[in-house]
């Protein structure tokens, strides 16, 4: 049984983080628009006004409109 947990110790030490920074010509990479969380906001914004549009509700994004998409 010592020598389970012994193992198990030296597995989870052992299995640590050990990536390398990332070098400054990587950034352009993580920096794309593509790589965001929450997506392009052009994007976002349109989601949004077809969602306020198809449910009648501003969903506190903006002002309330009709169904119609013409807000």
């Amino acid at each position: 049984m010592k020598t389970l947990i012994a193992l198990c110790a030296m597995a989870a030490a052992l299995s640590g983080c050990a990536l390398p920074p990332v070098q400054a010509w990587e950034k352009g990479h993580l920096a794309r628009p593509d790589m965001l969380i929450q997506g392009d906001t052009l994007g976002t914004r349109f989601n949004e006004h077809i969602y306020a549009s198809k449910e009648a509700a501003s969903g506190g994004s903006g002002v309330g409109g009709g169904g119609c998409g013409c807000n």
